[in-house]
């Protein structure tokens, strides 16, 4: 069985593909998903105007969200296409509030870029075949305490182990990727 993990950034992402099963898991690719288009600087932080402000502009920002579906297909063809395999995945993300329950308009921007991207690549994924789950950053130790029914110590083992199958960089993102993965098989 082979799983992606994904720890959602704003117009990207960092995956991690595991094999399974989940008892002895390995690590096989790491992989920057692009979930913007590079050449459109706007599709990075597409609720924000040119000068960094909350964008007002509906058509703008929905001009910049069809972009977005487009980069974000084309890379999870190409990843799939790489990991060959992978049924299931894992998103770890920063939030899953309502935007519109934030007051803080530049606030608000990001809590609907953080919807956008984890929701064009949900969808990405699912165009594809692949089943998905969604966990927050804050709860991912404890969901996988849960989930993998093995210790801190014993996650951080696996995990350090999966770095130096994969090489570096091996940071927060890429642990956080891993888990998710390790947990989705």
């Amino acid at each position: 069985m082979r799983a992606i993990g994904f720890r959602v950034k704003s117009g990207f992402a960092i995956a991690v593909v595991v094999d399974g099963p989940a008892g002895s898991p390995t690590a096989v690719a790491r992989h920057v998903v692009e979930l913007c288009d590079p050449e459109v600087k706007e599709t990075r932080q597409p609720y924000h105007s040119a000068r960094g402000e909350a964008e007002e502009d509906q058509k703008k920002i929905a001009k910049r969200t069809a972009l977005i579906e487009k980069a974000a297909a084309q890379s999870i063809k190409a990843l799939l296409a790489a990991s060959p395999g992978a049924t299931r995945a894992s998103l770890v993300v920063g939030s899953v509030i309502d935007p519109a329950k934030v007051g803080n308009q530049h606030i608000r921007a990001h809590a609907n870029e953080g919807r956008l991207f984890r929701t064009v690549l949900e969808r990405a994924l699912a165009a594809r075949g692949v089943a998905c789950s969604v966990v927050v950053d804050k709860h991912l130790a404890e969901a996988a305490r849960k989930r993998l029914r093995r210790t801190d110590a014993e996650i951080r083992k696996t995990l350090a182990a999966f770095g130096e199958t994969v090489g570096s960089p091996w940071r927060g993102e890429e642990k956080a990727a891993a888990t998710a993965a390790w947990m989705a098989l």
